[in-house]
């Protein structure tokens, strides 16, 4: 496997398939998934000529199930030991929603900084604060997250069953039609990280304030998201991540949930790409 040694000693499992010369797209999955979460949009973009790029967040996936740095600090590190060992240069970074706070922090603190960065891509992504506070009122209620805590420490196959059956895609709309695949994909990724991960995980995604994160990033960002989005509120992410970037493009999908990427990929796929190529 294709694996970098943080400074902790973690091990990242990460993907790099295409032309070595060509412009990097690197890709940061969302909870609990893996870079797997991606294999549509990297053959899309690989058969576009990029190079892309994946790797499994610590305790994710394919990666080392440590048990600690379960925060968006060390995300954004561990995506950066990956970028360095692969010395990408001129790169769009693509995030996912806990992916996009991934994103977010690694640009403004490492990307940018180093040169490294060329756009960067937010897709239903978590910052800048999911969680309600006095100074973030139209947050979501710490009720809703230690529900969370509580079903994935009670029975985690069985959440991980639940969550893309309904609102993680959107099934438990009316007629909907449900991909048996997809959920099968969702649980198959979920179930191979660790519980330790996935249960500090919800604190760094709905706690992280990143605020100061939006207002640092410089380079070019287009904001996709759906607005009947059941896991992450669209007017308390997307909306205001447009306001906060310097130089954001908003884009708001009448209808799509959370996870349009997949139910929607064709459409998502040809809007990122334009963006790219501006």
């Amino acid at each position: 496997m294709s694996v970098v040694m943080t400074k902790d000693g973690t091990g990242i499992f990460f993907k790099d398939w295409g032309p070595k010369d060509a412009q990097p797209i690197v890709f940061h999955h969302g909870w609990p998934l893996s870079s797997d979460d991606w294999d549509n949009q990297m053959l899309f973009f690989l058969a576009h000529g990029y190079r892309v790029v994946a790797h499994d967040r610590r305790g994710h996936g394919r990666s080392s199930q440590v048990d600690t740095g379960h925060d968006m600090d060390h995300y954004a590190s561990d995506a950066s030991a990956v970028v360095e060992h692969l010395d990408l240069r001129n790169a769009v970074h693509i995030g996912h929603s806990t992916g996009g706070g991934e994103v977010a922090r690694y640009v403004a603190r490492y990307g940018e900084p180093q040169g490294r960065v060329a756009k960067s891509v937010l897709i239903a992504a978590v910052p800048p604060l999911m969680l309600k506070t006095g100074t973030n009122p139209g947050g979501t209620s710490i009720t809703m997250f230690d529900g969370l805590r509580k079903a994935l420490a009670d029975n985690r196959a069985q959440f991980f069953l639940d969550v893309p059956s309904g609102p993680f895609y959107g099934f438990n709309r009316p007629g909907a039609k449900a991909s048996q695949g997809i959920i099968e994909n969702w649980w198959r990724q979920g179930m191979m990280g660790s519980a330790l991960a996935h249960y500090e995980g919800i604190k760094a995604f709905s706690e992280t304030d990143q605020t100061d994160d939006l207002k640092a990033i410089t380079v070019p960002t287009l904001v996709m998201q759906g607005d009947d989005d059941q896991i992450v509120p669209y007017k308390d992410a997307s909306l205001l991540q447009a306001k906060l970037l310097k130089h954001g493009t908003l884009k708001i999908y009448p209808g799509l949930p959370h996870g349009m990427m997949a139910t929607n990929a064709d459409m998502i796929n040809e809007d990122i790409l334009s963006f790219i190529k501006i």
